[in-house]
């Protein structure tokens, strides 16, 4: 399997059937919105055989999807680089309702048009005019109350009378909670027992009934979409609807009014209602601009999905930008991305964490990591193909920041941006040789460094890090290391390296048939005791290594004494607990480290 990799020229045709002129009463609200319409659009209408109104269509998530790993081909894609997804352009009369019940939208009774900022330091790094469409500066610091208000204010007496519920761990619960205040509705969010407490208290200050039930976000849904049934509530997906999508497409309104003439708009893409609602207004007032999507790489449902054909639920979702960590995306909009984005783009969470530390450089704000993905994928887009004196806009998506966070996001930041690398070398010990090593990495400066020897190894192992102005300087360096018998390891983009190695110098042990594994826990009280009962005292554990990174659900780095002949049974074991995992024993970087 192998993707189709290049910058896409091509833009989307007018469907000549859709060039009749229709005759349109220029006195009422529909009138004046059609003719707000031609005047954007600078032709004639397409005629709409939909009853011009608020679409009121609710779908439940379908679940149901193949379940797939996220394939090794994903990593091969470089950062920046366009997976090109072939647009069919989608049903004209669709199309057309969609425009007008966006540009209908009240989201204003609760939103504000978010300002659109020249991100100079950005632009002259980039030799682009970069723009950031800033969601973040809403009041729930984050774009999702948009599609919540504009799907809720659709709804009958009835229906908000009798209550509305949704599940979610982040933002969405914050915008449905906003969004039943105004509409005084009874909002009720269920959400993961794992869910942060600031995040709880958040919702609860917005007037929202929290329900805690479930260990993951699928169970918290399933329990929602029973108490819909069962209490005849209004369910509010946080993606999966067009009212929600409409919602979102009212940022695309903003954006055309607020600037002209745009190579590319980079959305974030979790479940897609975001980038379906931009997409959906955008490719019929300006088609020639780029309507792109981008996503994590551990996190890359569309990006699959749209390779595939198909929707695909992942086995495994990384939780670092944890607002677009999406298992599977909607299935409407799915089918809106199909017919309308340009492609997408991956990006690391390094890259993610430098897009963070580029918007506090620019005006003293911090994202959080999902609201910063647009900007990463965006800046690697333009470096990647060398884009220059274009209109470019990312948008960033929210700042919900959770604090614990922040030591990760700032171990990876220089990494990502590439002004800082980490680095093993590999040096034989004798009188002065340590000198010699500090010679050799030369003007470059030293941010960290970890040395130790072991006498079980002929050559010391030293980690480090330096600080990086020219890439040229680094790679001249690392000859200068390796042709003086100093064997030296770029590791900047290996994650488990940054996670782990710096705690483990000095650790490294010859065991027989150890075994290494990381597993994703639920951030829980007694979480972690469970799992080690279940394979102590069957396995000797040999090493474990474990930091609240401030998600969800946290990443613990374990070792094992497995004899080949019970692999089989330490597997059934692993599966059983239900917690995804990994055996890492053929990293090289680890293996440098702690195996001998």
């Amino acid at each position: 399997m192998e993707f189709l990799c290049l910058a896409p020229t091509h833009s989307f045709s007018t469907n000549p059937k859709s060039t009749k002129n229709i005759s349109i009463d220029r006195t009422s609200t529909t009138g004046r919105i059609m003719k707000m319409y031609q005047n954007m659009r600078g032709s004639t209408v397409r005629p709409s055989a939909l009853p011009l109104k608020m679409s009121r269509i609710v779908t439940v998530p379908d679940i149901s999807a193949p379940v797939v790993s996220t394939p090794a081909i994903l990593p091969k894609v470089d950062p920046g680089e366009l997976v090109v997804n072939n647009p069919t352009g989608g049903d004209p009369d669709e199309l057309i309702q969609y425009l007008v019940d966006i540009l209908a939208s009240p989201v204003y009774d609760v939103a504000i048009e978010s300002p659109l900022e020249l991100a100079k330091k950005l632009s002259t790094r980039l030799g682009v005019n970069f723009y950031i469409k800033r969601e973040d500066k809403q009041s729930v610091f984050s774009f999702k109350l948009r599609g919540a208000y504009n799907m809720m204010s659709n709804l009958s007496k009835e229906e908000l009378a009798k209550g509305v519920i949704t599940a979610s761990a982040g933002n969405h619960a914050q915008g449905v909670a906003l969004a039943g205040e105004r509409l005084k509705c009874k909002s009720t969010i269920v959400m993961p027992e794992t869910t942060p407490q600031i995040k709880v208290d958040a919702v609860r200050n917005l007037g929202g009934h929290v329900i805690l039930h479930g260990q993951t976000f699928d169970e918290a849904q399933t329990y929602a979409l029973k108490l819909s049934e069962n209490d005849g509530l209004k369910y509010i997906p946080p993606f999966d609807d067009p009212g929600v999508i409409k919602g979102q497409g009212t940022i695309g309104t903003e954006i055309n009014r607020q600037l002209k003439d745009i190579h590319a708009v980079f959305v974030p893409v979790g479940g897609g209602g975001l980038i379906s609602g931009v997409a959906a207004f955008f490719k019929q007032i300006a088609p020639n601009t780029k309507i792109i999507g981008v996503e994590p790489y551990g996190a890359a449902s569309m990006t699959l999905s749209l390779h595939e054909g198909h929707r695909v639920k992942l086995e495994n979702v990384d939780t670092f930008a944890d607002g677009v960590a999406v298992a599977l995306v909607g299935e409407y909009t799915f089918a809106k991305c199909q017919e309308l984005i340009d492609g997408m783009v991956l990006v690391r969470n390094d890259g993610i964490s430098a897009a963070i530390e580029d918007v506090y450089d620019e005006g003293r704000n911090i994202l959080e990591t999902s609201g910063a993905v647009a900007i990463a994928g965006a800046a690697a887009y333009c470096e990647f193909y060398q884009i220059k004196n274009e209109n470019i806009v990312a948008i960033a998506s929210g700042a919900n920041m959770d604090f614990s966070k922040l030591h990760k996001v700032t171990e990876l930041a220089g990494l990502g941006a590439d002004k800082e690398a980490l680095l093993a070398t590999f040096m034989i010990e004798q009188q002065g040789s340590f000198k010699t090593f500090v010679e050799l990495v030369g003007s470059l400066k030293f941010t960290e460094l970890t040395y130790r020897f072991t006498s079980e190894r002929k050559n010391a192992l030293i980690l480090y890090r330096v600080d990086v102005e020219e890439k040229s300087d680094l790679e001249e360096m690392i000859e200068k290391l390796n042709s003086s018998d100093m064997s030296t390891l770029n590791l900047s983009h290996n994650e488990l390296a940054v996670d782990y190695l710096k705690h483990l110098i000095g650790g490294s042990a010859n065991i027989s048939d150890e075994i290494f594994c990381e597993f994703t826990l639920p951030e829980k009280v007694g979480t972690l005791s469970t799992f080690i009962e279940a394979f102590s005292p069957r396995w000797n554990i040999t090493l474990c290594r474990y930091r609240d990174q401030g998600d969800i659900n946290g990443n613990v780095l374990m070792g094992f004494q497995v004899p080949q002949s019970e692999m089989d049974e330490f597997k059934s074991q692993a599966n059983g607990l239900g917690y995804p995992y990994n055996l890492d024993n053929f990293n090289e970087a680890f293996n440098i480290v702690v195996a001998e």
